[in-house]
């Protein structure tokens, strides 16, 4: 019988040890959870643990990874300087007005879409557009994917209709492919039938050939007239963004009376090469990114800002 009543005493005792302890436990936790686990003398808190270390060298290790490619591909390319990387697209976009000087009769009360030079940002950036699509130059290509250099096309299906596929690979790069026409006409001289012709049926060819229909339109020669932002209007279109300067192989031309680039301003090319030009596309956009870069300038995408 004493056997039995130690073993009870024990399990009481260990009972009573066990709540003890437990309650101990419990005080401890509370406080540590109550002061958010911060030291009693206020010490910093302990470094972090190997885990998000890990990950946070991991993403410097790609952000220098993807510099040094970069400045890698810049010198392949013959470039003065690496080219600077655009901010992030705006959160809010731009309220996008049409330039004074660049109205037509009944602007606003017709609700034609907006013609403009230049995008409202403080943001160093400007924005490079290349129209129509004579030449087909696999280099320019390679270039500015190896660079990773935003940029918008404006097609005109008489060109670009010697070799769709050759957009169809720029559009799974990121491009934006919009609207200059059929047959890249003097639309002023036009009917307002006849310059929706022209308008609406490139969205067709763009919304069937690259599956959507686009948003921007750039009338040929840069020439418009009520008419033209009329038939774009009814066409869908949304925007008619111009330029501020245009560039080439061997030389910039400016509207401005100061002959510079300012912040948000587009900047024109044309799809040329050496039937046209004293050189080919990527002479032409090392002409172009040798300047913007030198000015503190990055490239960004037109469409992020719209």
């Amino acid at each position: 019988m004493r056997a039995v009543v130690q073993n009870d005493k024990n399990r009481s005792w260990w009972r009573r040890r066990g709540t003890t302890v437990r309650a101990s436990v419990a005080v401890l936790t509370a406080a540590a959870l109550a002061s958010g686990c911060a030291r009693a003398d206020d010490e910093a808190p302990p470094p972090l643990k190997a885990p998000p270390a890990r990950a946070l060298d991991g993403y410097a290790a790609k952000l220098r990874a993807d510099h040094a490619a970069l400045v890698a591909a810049a010198k392949r390319w013959g470039l003065q300087r690496t080219p600077l990387r655009p901010p992030p697209p705006p959160a809010k976009k731009p309220a996008i007005t049409t330039r004074a000087g660049f109205e037509v009769d009944r602007h606003e009360e017709q609700g034609l879409p907006p013609v403009f030079t230049t995008v409202p940002t403080r943001q160093k950036v400007v924005f490079l557009t290349i129209d129509d699509g004579a030449e087909k130059d696999p280099a320019f290509l390679r270039m500015m994917t190896d660079l990773r250099i935003p940029y918008t096309a404006f097609l005109s299906d008489y060109l670009v209709s010697e070799n769709y596929g050759y957009f169809r690979r720029m559009q799974a790069g990121g491009v934006g492919l919009n609207n200059h026409t059929l047959n890249h006409p003097y639309l002023p001289d036009l009917s307002y039938t006849e310059q929706k012709h022209e308008i609406c049926g490139m969205q067709d060819v763009v919304e069937r050939r690259y599956g959507k229909r686009p948003l921007l339109f750039r009338p040929p020669y840069g020439n418009y007239n009520s008419d033209t932002l009329r038939a774009a209007r009814d066409c869908g279109i949304e925007y008619v963004p111009l330029w501020n300067e245009e560039v080439f192989v061997d030389r910039w031309d400016y509207r401005e009376w100061d002959r510079d680039i300012h912040p948000g301003d587009i900047v024109l090319s044309h799809f040329r090469g050496e039937d046209d030009w004293d050189g080919r596309m990527p002479d032409m956009i090392r002409v172009f990114l040798d300047k913007v870069t030198a000015k503190g300038y990055a490239v960004a995408r037109l469409e992020d800002y719209l």
